[in-house]
């Protein structure tokens, strides 16, 4: 049975319709609302590639259910973390550490590096890997994604 939700996504009312409260919520972002930030990956919330923001928390969206969301939660995506005329000083520092290779982990190593950043401001080195271990990239800008997050603690 069809299910309407009000959902508050990069600071805007959104309205959705579910056929199954168990939809994942990375399908509604991508497929209902036209998000492309947050990337199918794995499916199962192990590669990280999905990761957006629930309440301030990084959570990985292919395994949240749409329907297990409080009322009233805010969700930011990629999106809705910076602008290209103003971006989150994350997604800038990654811009200038040209982190990113083949992009497909970037939304996740961003989300999740400014998750971090939201609890603890100066990490050093090791909470900094400690807190991407569990998102995956393959492409080996490892080094230069530990920068870009050394860079973005500096700035804010």
């Amino acid at each position: 049975m069809a299910q309407q939700m009000s959902l508050d996504v990069n600071g805007h009312a959104a309205r959705v319709t579910v056929d199954d409260p168990e939809t994942p919520l990375l399908y509604v972002l991508r497929d209902d609302l036209g998000l492309h930030g947050p990337r199918f990956g794995c499916g199962l919330g192990q590669c990280g590639s999905c990761t957006v923001h629930v309440d301030g928390q990084a959570v990985r969206s292919c395994i949240t259910p749409v329907s297990g969301l409080k009322p009233g939660a805010r969700i930011v995506t990629l999106e809705g973390l910076g602008s290209p005329d103003k971006p989150h000083p994350v997604q800038d520092a990654f811009i200038a550490e040209q982190a990113a290779q083949c992009g497909y982990c970037i939304n996740g190593m961003i989300m999740q590096s400014a998750a971090l950043l939201n609890e603890t401001p100066k990490p050093d080195e090791a909470a900094i890997r400690q807190a991407l271990a569990q998102n995956l990239c393959r492409c080996g800008t490892h080094l230069r994604i530990v920068r870009a997050v050394q860079r973005a603690a500096g700035t804010l």
